[in-house]
């Protein structure tokens, strides 16, 4: 039989990160996968210039935690397979990442951290306290001259990796096209609108979008961490540009716009990171992320349509979670084994 003679049997809405990643895993695992989405791959908050795949603090540790540790250590494998099937490099690398520590206080905590993440993160990576001038020439203002230096943290290129992914689809047979009808599985992957129309239907607050402004610099750091210093994430990428931001913005009138806002982000990177303080401006973005009510992925059975299945709000974090929100999502609709935190369902 054919290959565009076998029946679908998942068909994934919305290509973005958690559609695109979703699609992947399923297809690598044999399925015959569709992925409709009228505006095209990454056309929404995945398309954004950021990529900043950090860790969340290592204490207090829950389910979601410890789901994003499994993703980010899935991560390297996970993105290599999809450049060696496709050909594209989504410009992933664990280059770690560098906070500035602002007190005596913030020095305490962080050597609380760093013994935290000694048991938690498996041996696979360290948070440790370092002097600032170890850096390299790279390390934000820093009052004490001391910083936090993470090894778990990777970065990426948003849309490089969205490119990556439908380029990896489209060497085994799957295509993203604007609009077919539903076949087999059914899994909605469909953002903002997504949350927005389960609202609309419950009467009830499901989820946001918050408006993220960003920019990229031209500035060549590839190789060095990326730094979160005054609130900013500094992601230096593999082409040879440093990307700033972002803000969070529950209100707004022009989601596709850039403001003042921006330029505040921008000048506080600048202020910083010394480094930053003459690279010129190149692009300015700005774009609405699906974030849920309770801030975590919203994954497992579609609140609306019976015998359907969501994957939504990954907000900051989804580049992150989409290894292990790809993998968890497989295996509950091609193999019927749930290993979705309960924190996470709709």
């Amino acid at each position: 039989m054919a290959m565009a003679d076998v029946p679908v049997e998942v068909t994934v809405r919305g290509a973005g990160i958690f559609g695109l990643s979703i699609a992947w895993m399923c297809a690598t695992r044999g399925a015959r996968v569709r992925v409709v989405d009228p505006h095209g791959a990454g056309s929404g908050s995945s398309g954004g210039v950021v990529g900043a795949l950090a860790p969340h603090v290592p204490e207090n540790w829950n389910d979601k935690k410890a789901f994003q540790l499994d993703s980010l250590l899935m991560a390297e494998s996970f993105w290599a397979d999809v450049a060696a099937a496709g050909g594209i490099d989504p410009g992933y690398a664990r280059t770690g990442r560098v906070q500035p520590v602002a007190d005596e206080r913030g020095l305490d905590l962080a050597h609380q951290r760093a013994t935290g993440a000694g048991a938690l993160w498996q041996g696979r990576a360290v948070w440790q306290v370092a002097r600032a001038d170890t850096m390299g020439g790279w390390a934000p203002d820093t009052p004490t001259g001391w910083v936090i230096h993470d090894t778990l943290s990777a970065r990426m290129h948003p849309r490089r990796a969205c490119a990556a992914l439908v380029a990896a689809l489209a060497a085994r047979g799957v295509n993203v096209v604007a609009e077919a009808p539903d076949a087999g599985a059914v899994i909605w992957a469909t953002g903002v609108a997504g949350l927005d129309e389960i609202s609309r239907a419950t009467g009830a607050t499901f989820g946001n979008g918050v408006k993220g402004q960003a920019a990229l610099l031209r500035l060549d750091r590839r190789d060095a961490p990326q730094l979160f210093v005054d609130g900013v994430h500094v992601v230096p990428h593999a082409d040879g540009t440093v990307a700033v931001g972002s803000t969070s913005e529950r209100d707004f009138d022009a989601p596709g716009t850039t403001d003042a806002q921006l330029d505040d982000v921008i000048a506080r990177a600048r202020a910083a990171v010394p480094a930053l303080r003459d690279a010129p401006v190149i692009e300015r973005w700005a774009g609405v992320r699906p974030r849920s009510k309770s801030r975590a992925p919203v994954l497992g059975a579609h609140p609306l349509y019976p015998g359907q299945f969501i994957a939504n709000g990954g907000f900051k974090i989804g580049f992150g979670m989409a290894p292990k929100v790809a993998q968890v999502m497989a295996d509950l609709v091609l193999e019927g084994v749930d290993a979705i935190p309960d924190g996470f369902r709709a």
